[in-house]
């Protein structure tokens, strides 16, 4: 029983993080349509915003609150990779809607700039950089809207953009001498070191369960009620939800498809910054981080049922659970008489590796028989 609770939380922890992974692109394919081959760069953001903070809170004057800066690394990590993606709708995606292929190339075009750009970029001057676009596109959101609207319009944006400029090069210059011992972001990958409160482990039924794991299975609960309660309480979530059924439709009654769309696709684009700073916390950080979950994401939102928030909580979960289950080779413990033929096949795909392999053979053998995944759509939407 020991060995079976020990497997199930292995399980949920895996799942969790694949789920952290997973949830934006579960809003931006599942409820847009849009195949982004780089949400995986945009977890990668999303775990380098946690390393510079991790820098700044080490300068003298934070020091005293060092533990707190996973903290301040989420939601800034979510602003972060949040801002990049409109600036990618905006820029890129919004011309393409209704052409796969064309978006398939270009979104893999953008992941390819992205990784390089954290390769040939020093980090102060990346960070100032991505400083410069947040608070440039954010500072107009705080101003009253006849400042935009006035005859002096372009006077207050410019301001804007000199304030957001002035607050990136005064970034890259703090970091800079911090970080003198890391000249480049490059290939070489930047450890985040975990706060004391997250060292560890809780002892629970004979069991030690990581803290580090619990938290990032509390920061995928959080997420998960918080996209939940905004798609379904809130205006803008059923404005969402209503141009996913019937763009047309709601184009005549008024919504704005277009605002609707940049909202959508920053809300997921800045969860996979979060689920940046939960990969972070697990492992080195480098311009690759986030290509290795990229095909678990799709994995997960096509089995649960696109556009199923439900579905891809319960695909992470299960994929997780058997990836620890094969991988670990708890099959073998767990069912001692099994026969030797099989029992060799278990031992074989019993590492990390392989068992990625069975898991994903095995989704692919379930979707021949239920293409749509666990819950299909129904309603409108297919219809259209």
């Amino acid at each position: 029983m020991q060995l079976l609770f020990e497997s199930l939380f292995n399980g949920v922890a895996i799942g969790s993080v694949l789920l952290m992974a997973a949830l934006g692109l579960a809003i931006v394919f599942g409820l847009m349509g849009v195949i982004n081959l780089a949400h995986g760069e945009l977890i990668m953001l999303g775990a380098y915003t946690t390393y510079v903070v991790q820098l700044i809170f080490k300068l003298p004057a934070f020091e005293p609150v060092y533990n707190l800066y996973v903290l301040v690394a989420i939601p800034l990590a979510f602003v972060v990779s949040g801002v990049v993606g409109i600036l990618l709708e905006r820029t890129v995606i919004r011309r393409l809607y209704g052409n796969p292929l064309e978006t398939l190339l270009a979104t893999w075009g953008v992941s390819l700039i992205l990784q390089q750009f954290v390769r040939s970029v020093p980090l102060a001057t990346a960070a100032g950089v991505v400083l410069a676009l947040v608070v440039g596109f954010s500072l107009p959101l705080l101003l009253p809207a006849p400042l935009l609207e006035g005859p002096r319009a372009r006077l207050v944006r410019a301001g804007c953009w000199a304030t957001s400029a002035l607050a990136g090069v005064l970034l890259a210059g703090g970091l800079a001498s911090q970080i003198s011992r890391i000249a480049r972001a490059t290939s070489r990958n930047v450890d985040v070191t975990a706060p004391q409160w997250m060292r560890g482990g809780l002892e629970w039924a004979d069991l030690t369960l990581p803290v580090p794991r619990l938290v990032i299975i509390a920061m995928t609960v959080v997420s998960v009620l918080g996209v939940t309660l905004f798609l379904n309480r809130s205006v803008w979530g059923t404005r969402i939800r209503a141009v996913t059924q019937n763009r047309t439709m709601s184009d005549c009654l008024g919504i704005p498809t277009d605002t609707v769309d940049v909202l959508t696709f920053g809300i997921g684009s800045g969860l996979a910054g979060i689920a940046g700073v939960a990969v972070s916390l697990l492992g080195s950080v480098g311009p690759n981080v986030g290509g290795s979950y990229i095909v678990g994401c799709f994995m997960v939102v096509v089995l649960g049922g696109v556009g199923n928030l439900f579905g891809a909580v319960l695909a992470s979960f299960a994929i997780g659970w058997l990836t620890d289950l094969i991988g670990a080779g708890r099959l073998l413990s767990l069912w001692p008489a099994m026969p030797s033929p099989l029992a060799a096949t278990v031992k074989f795909f019993a590492t990390t590796s392989m068992a990625q392999v069975m898991v994903f053979a095995l989704i692919v053998l379930f979707l021949q028989f239920r293409p749509a995944g666990l819950f299909p759509q129904k309603g409108r939407m297919v219809e259209a």
